[in-house]
């Protein structure tokens, strides 16, 4: 990454990095939270449950959307020297930053299925359901704007993640062949080439 280039890697890759293990690790927390009875019973705690997705789901959808809104607004083009990190090595690094909190994440949510069954998985699937919709948005935002948003690898921190937080100080864009993940951070079903730029 010579002569002034940064790693830049996909902001909805990013976003949608955990949203596949926060969603089967919260089906399987739920599963398992469906045995005990609990404190409230398992129809009291499957009704929480389902409030509690839908809350969950909103809530982790829409946070620091002014944020993320403002940052695309303001981003500007990818340099030439630029490296652009693939989708694989993306996940991959978001995935192993938190797999600590993950798996305390679902051991929190089994636990807490001794008070309210079902409650805990619920909440883990609706912030799994909260990102990927979170990306989809900016995935629109990319097909609305004809560019794709990037992030320096080196402002998303230790957990290689958030690419809203404060550390980041702007985005960068690429036109939309760029990369090998398509707008809103899914895959694309023909791979361009990682260096491409339309």
């Amino acid at each position: 990454m010579g002569r002034g280039g940064h790693g830049l890697a996909r902001v909805p890759v990013v976003v949608r990095a955990g949203a596949a293990p926060l969603w089967w690790l919260g089906v399987l927390a739920a599963g398992g939270g469906a045995v005990p009875e609990g404190i409230t019973g398992r129809r009291i705690g499957a009704l929480a449950g389902a409030a509690l997705f839908l809350v969950t789901a909103a809530v982790v959808a829409y946070a620091r959307g002014k944020r993320y809104d403002a940052l695309a607004r303001e981003a500007t083009r990818a340099g030439k020297h630029d490296v652009l990190q693939s989708r694989a090595v993306t996940v991959r690094n978001w995935r192993r930053g938190h797999r600590w909190w993950l798996v305390a994440a679902f051991l929190a949510a089994l636990g807490s299925a001794f008070l309210v069954p079902v409650a805990g998985g619920a909440v883990l699937t609706g912030a799994g359901a909260g990102l990927w919709l979170k990306a989809a948005r900016l995935g629109r935002r990319e097909q609305d704007g004809d560019v794709l948003l990037w992030v320096r690898v080196d402002w998303l921190g230790r957990g290689a993640g958030a690419p809203g937080g404060k550390a980041v100080r702007a985005y960068r864009t690429t036109g939309p062949a760029a990369g090998d993940a398509a707008p809103g951070g899914a895959r694309r079903r023909t791979v361009a080439a990682a260096g491409a730029r339309r």
